[in-house]
């Protein structure tokens, strides 16, 4: 069996061995070490990257009990000793997260009795779920109060192996999954809880735990936060985008909601008169359309291109409002779509329902409506001005 020095020593940035083995599996090619100080993927806490000798370690992962390094290229001689170098700063920001969701778990659990029953470790930030249905703001701020107090007090943070048997002298917050070689990590008075991650020494390392948001999922609270340097990578980020709506805006951060608050309504504002207009240039587009005089109606075509197909419904329906003897097919050509909308007046007896339906199979496209007014769509296999054509003849 390996052993498993990054729980001797979370710390550990370099270390030496031998190689056991080289092998393959549908993951890639990988190496089994005398020892590691590389985390494998578990707890709910991402592996450890770093070089071994000349090799990058792109993943490690503990199968059936032995633990598998990845590594981009095999050994062309795995006998002597090997140097691996983890890569710290993703060690360390490991660390400083997963203990930031133990603190942040038994702060939730202490002040509140809310219980976490899942944890996500990601690149940019934490998730908990916690088993309620709702969330207020005053609630997420007393835990993260909490928390942040425990951080500040610098209190100790202890590892033990523990039996089955010796767990319950322990006020554990969650019973753990395993039932031999339990690992308890403890901050004395505060947080019992089992936990197979490395973490730091001190609860001051952690230096500070910032809530960000939380949405319903699954019937829980799913809420996002971020640990230790990850808190002042956001606050970064926010203040260096901040700086630049300030610029853009003219306006400072303080007064900032209102000016926005202000833009928005102007730009509705300026939306609907928009609008206003869109509809009279329409109206007059539908008035200026000229039409086929045939037996008992009068035949209004046109074929259009990148046009909004809301747009024909407006113009066809403001036609047929007004003439009473018009039947109106309008077709447009929309990317790789071909739409069309079809309407009449009271006077036509045709059933335009009946007519577009022979049509659609034609671009495989489906369409609805009623006798006096139809639309739909489907594939651009044809032109416009054809599809229009064959809409025409099943008149």
């Amino acid at each position: 069996m390996t052993v498993k020095q990054y729980y001797q020593d979370a710390y550990m940035k370099a270390f030496q061995t031998a190689i056991q083995d080289q092998q393959e599996d549908e993951s890639g090619c990988y190496v089994v070490l005398e020892q590691t100080a590389f985390y494998p993927t578990g707890g709910g806490q991402p592996h450890d990257t770093g070089t071994l000798m000349d090799k990058r370690i792109i993943n490690v992962e503990e199968v059936n009990g032995e633990i598998r390094h990845y590594i981009e290229e095999p050994f062309d001689d795995i006998s002597g000793v090997v140097e691996g170098q983890i890569d710290w700063e993703r060690r360390f920001d490991h660390m400083q997260q997963h203990a930031g969701q133990h603190f942040l778990s038994a702060a939730f659990a202490e002040a509140l009795q809310y219980e976490t029953i899942s944890f996500h470790l990601g690149k940019e930030f934490l998730t908990i779920d916690l088993n309620v249905s709702d969330i207020s703001e005053s609630d997420a701020l007393k835990a993260e109060e909490l928390a942040n107090r425990i951080i500040r007090e610098a209190r100790p943070i202890e590892t033990k192996w523990v039996t089955e048997a010796e767990l319950s002298g322990y006020p554990i917050r969650k019973q753990p999954s395993v039932t031999d070689e339990i690992r308890l990590v403890i901050i004395p008075g505060f947080d019992y809880n089992g936990c197979g991650g490395t973490h730091p020494r001190s609860t001051s390392e952690v230096g500070a735990i910032k809530i960000l948001d939380w949405e319903k999922h699954k019937g829980h609270i799913r809420l996002r936060f971020v640990c230790g340097d990850r808190v002042l990578q956001q606050l970064d980020r926010k203040h260096g985008i901040l700086k630049e709506l300030t610029g853009v805006l003219q306006s400072p951060v303080e007064n900032m909601v209102s000016t926005v608050d202000r833009m928005i309504t102007k730009q509705k504002e300026q939306e609907k008169a928009l609008e206003g207009l869109k509809e009279v240039l329409l109206t007059y587009e539908a008035e200026g359309l000229l039409g086929v005089r045939k037996d008992d109606y009068t035949l209004i075509q046109r074929a259009y291109s990148d046009r909004p197909i809301q747009e024909l419904q407006k113009i066809a329906q403001h036609i047929v409002s007004k003439r009473e003897d018009a039947i109106v097919m309008l077709v447009v050509h929309n990317d790789q779509k071909l739409q069309l909308v079809v309407a009449k007046g009271s006077l036509p007896t045709i059933n335009l329902r009946e007519a577009a339906q022979k049509v659609f199979p034609l671009i495989n496209g489906k369409g609805g409506g009623k006798e006096s007014f139809v639309q739909g769509g489907g594939e651009a296999v044809m032109s416009k001005e054809d599809l229009l054509e064959k809409l025409v003849n099943e008149l």
